[in-house]
């Protein structure tokens, strides 16, 4: 059994996403951060440290999915 991967992404420094990518060929979601306060607040998205456990949460709720 695969199991499901989280991957970094970051295109510029502080700023990125992270990938949560299934076994199964569904298609991945993305948690997006900006660790920038300033373009935080205008682009609304998460810290990196919010966006990595949004992740991990998603991953684990997945995982148990496929583990039943």
């Amino acid at each position: 059994m695969t199991s499901i991967r989280i991957i970094k992404h970051e295109s510029i420094p502080q700023a990125g996403s992270y990938e949560v990518r299934f076994p199964d060929g569904r298609p991945s979601v993305y948690q997006y951060f900006d660790d920038d306060p300033s373009r935080r607040s205008i682009t609304g998205t998460m810290t990196s440290e919010e966006a990595l456990q949004a992740a991990k949460t998603l991953a684990r709720a997945e995982q148990d999915k496929l583990g039943s």
